[in-house]
């Protein structure tokens, strides 16, 4: 019955086939079965049906069958009814995902570079083909740097194992791909964003690393002055308006958010949020995630949450002008409404919102506060040394003169220890400006506002910016000069 049935895995490894005695075939109802003469395990199956890029149902017949049919349709002058898509780049893939399946050295070499990547803190971790050797790097405080990488050998192999877990097509190497897979390291739930890219050396892979009830971060922790926090709990706990969370990604927008959203987390609030991905799970929220391929996105359900009866709403990012719109009139009907945006300032916020075609004088009646954001890199508590500056160290680099530090002040540096891994830094907090829209401001916004004259106008209605904030976090001694100078590049 076996030589009878169509024959279905051409694009597989014949190597692996025959050495795993596995045969794919189609019947005549179109069902895709795979014979086996015995138990498999769910890698092997979940392997083969990534190749084929369909379900199977598992079929049994005898050894001898298998060999029948297998030196049948294996024979190298004989074609399958399977078109040979990249016959090449599949026997390699399989032949690794075989060895995954047995709990071969590359699933153990991905799996300590993702326990690595959790023990150091990292947010992401890159593996790269550089030539001849292959590069593993992590980004840890907003910083990359490199670990010790398995043989170029394995390159094939890990990527394999993680597309895998992220769901991905293994045979597919040309063109970039991404997906999530969930993992469990030292007891921690681990989420996995993957994305893969081919380039001159192979393909490369980066995996963002969320974790799991993370513990939320209070308000007072995240780095805001007790001004700009005093300005801030008071536009949350308005009955409406907008709160808007400005800077580019990975400067702690949605650390923000989350220590907003728990301010305002109470029983007689219903909260709703739209979120790509939802990185705090926070009990007591109603929080979705984005879902484009289904229609699920942030416009179509800040729509739909308006059906909701929510006193708040919390909208991950204000991507286009529909949501814009949608999220404004949300904030002028009676909603406290919290987003982000992606802006060098406070200021910049308004502009381009106006470029998105929201008419300034709604914008002046809903926005509240607007709170623009960096994150830097915090000393070290257990080795950070302090040092009186002196009139030649003002000389010697004239930064210092002209951030407005004088000799005399005292500023830390950073030595290297154990707990900081012997960078001299652990842990990075914010460094904010929170510009309030008071009535001197709302006078200042117009269609053809200009965010450098509504800066203006909020310093002088005391707003501090984040190069200031970052001069008191230096004079605190909390960070450094390089930090707060690689801060004040980017505005």
């Amino acid at each position: 019955p076996l030589v009878e049935g169509r024959f279905a895995g051409g694009e597989m490894s014949t190597r692996f086939l025959k050495e795993e005695r596995l045969f794919p075939y189609a019947t005549a109802a179109g069902t895709l079965r795979l014979a086996v003469a015995a138990p498999i395990d769910d890698e092997t199956l979940r392997a083969v049906e990534l190749a084929l890029r369909r379900p199977i149902v598992l079929a049994v017949a005898t050894a001898d069958d298998l060999e029948a049919a297998l030196s049948l349709r294996l024979e190298p002058d004989q074609p399958s009814d399977t078109p040979q898509i990249g016959t090449g780049a599949g026997e390699d893939d399989l032949d690794n995902l075989r060895d995954l399946a047995r709990g071969a050295p590359v699933v153990r070499a991905l799996d300590d570079l993702l326990r690595l990547a959790v023990e150091q803190r990292a947010t992401d971790l890159h593996i790269e083909p550089a030539g001849n050797a292959l590069q593993v790097r992590l980004r840890v405080d907003g910083m990359l740097k490199n670990v010790p990488a398995p043989p170029m050998s394995m390159a094939k192999g890990i990527l394999s194992r993680l597309k895998i877990l992220a769901g991905l097509n293994i045979t597919e190497r040309r063109l970039a791909q991404d997906g999530r897979a969930h993992i469990v390291v030292s007891g921690s739930e681990i989420d996995l964003r993957v994305a893969t890219m081919p380039t001159m050396h192979g393909e490369c892979a980066v995996i963002r690393l969320l974790r799991k009830g993370a513990g939320l971060v209070s308000l007072d922790q995240i780095g805001l002055s007790a001004r700009d926090e005093t300005i801030l709990r008071k536009a949350l706990l308005a009955p409406y308006g907008m709160v808007i969370v400005t800077g580019p990604t990975g400067s702690g927008k949605t650390t923000t958010l989350a220590a907003s959203l728990a301010v305002i987390n109470e029983p007689t609030r219903k909260i709703l949020t739209i979120e790509d991905p939802v990185e705090y799970q926070i009990s007591g929220i109603n929080q979705t995630q984005v879902h484009p391929g289904i229609g699920l996105t942030f416009a179509s359900a800040l729509r739909s949450f308006m059906r909701l009866d929510p006193d708040v709403i919390m909208v991950g990012e204000m991507r286009d002008s529909e949501t814009a719109h949608i999220g404004v009139h949300a904030a002028l009907t009676g909603h406290l409404v919290l987003t982000t945006l992606h802006t060098n300032t406070a200021a910049g916020a308004i502009t381009r919102l106006i470029d998105m075609e929201i008419e300034s004088f709604l914008l002046a009646s809903c926005a509240r506060v607007i709170v623009a954001q960096r994150l830097v890199r915090i000393l070290c508590d257990h080795c950070k040394e302090s040092h009186s500056l002196s009139a030649a160290d003002i000389a010697a680099d004239e930064r210092y003169a002209a951030l407005g530090i004088e000799a005399g002040e005292v500023v830390c540096r950073p030595k290297g220890c154990d707990w900081c891994g012997f960078t001299g830094f652990r842990g990075r907090k914010g460094v904010f400006e929170i510009m309030e829209i008071g009535t001197a401001l709302r006078r200042s916004i117009g269609p053809k506002t200009d965010s450098t004259d509504l800066e203006t106008a909020a310093r002088r209605e005391g707003m501090t910016t984040m190069t200031e904030d970052g001069i008191n976090k230096l004079r605190a001694g909390q960070t450094t000069l390089d930090e707060i100078f690689r801060l004040t590049t980017s505005l």
